[in-house]
């Protein structure tokens, strides 16, 4: 004879998990706090640290995949805390509804080092553009193009560093992270603003 587990009913998961991110958080042991926002141009999961954001991640990238790395790089303490990046959602969707132009956060950079983090600091204003070589002249290095195509692909920010601005010199889109159709959907949400 085989016993089934009883179920346990959605709203005592909710409370249990609740009990638990307060105790991690009361206790100092949550170092990377994460959720998931739906936007209109998918799931992103936002995770953060003590210091900041520290990431933005498209589901084409494997959002586990992406809490497995983040706990190898920062910390194996992860755990979804949807309060702790309240604010972030909030500037998140206000971003996609046309009535923020700048995000107002605290950031961890991390996960960018060296000449990545001089790429993703140098990165075009709201509604506007730049070509790599652009970027990577205002970056300090005028020949590290590709480079710059790297420091964008690897960008553990998008949408809050707008690496969706950097364009090819020839006007073509280039590739994204997200996918090139929400890197078209970023930049016509900032040209119709």
């Amino acid at each position: 004879m085989t016993l089934e587990p009883s179920p346990v009913a959605t709203a005592d998961l909710h409370r249990l998990h609740a009990r638990l991110t307060a105790a991690a958080d009361a206790a100092d042991l949550l170092d990377v706090a994460y959720r998931i926002v739906d936007t209109p141009v998918g799931p992103l999961l936002l995770a953060a640290t003590p210091a900041g954001l520290v990431r933005v991640a498209y589901a084409v990238e494997d959002h586990d995949a992406v809490l497995d790395r983040l706990a190898a790089d920062l910390s194996p303490r992860i755990l979804a805390a949807p309060a702790r990046l309240d604010t972030a959602a909030r500037q998140l969707d206000e971003y996609f509804r046309g009535t923020r132009t700048t995000f107002d956060l605290p950031l961890d950079l991390s996960l960018a080092r060296g000449f990545r983090r001089e790429v993703i600091t140098h990165l075009p204003g709201y509604g506007r553009t730049a070509s790599y070589a652009e970027v990577a002249a205002v970056a300090g290095s005028p020949r590290a193009v590709r480079a710059v195509g790297t420091a964008c692909a690897r960008n553990p920010l998008p949408v809050v560093l707008p690496c969706h601005r950097v364009v090819r010199g020839d006007g073509d889109l280039g590739r994204y992270v997200g996918g090139v159709e929400a890197k078209r959907a970023l930049l016509r949400l900032e040209t119709a603003a």
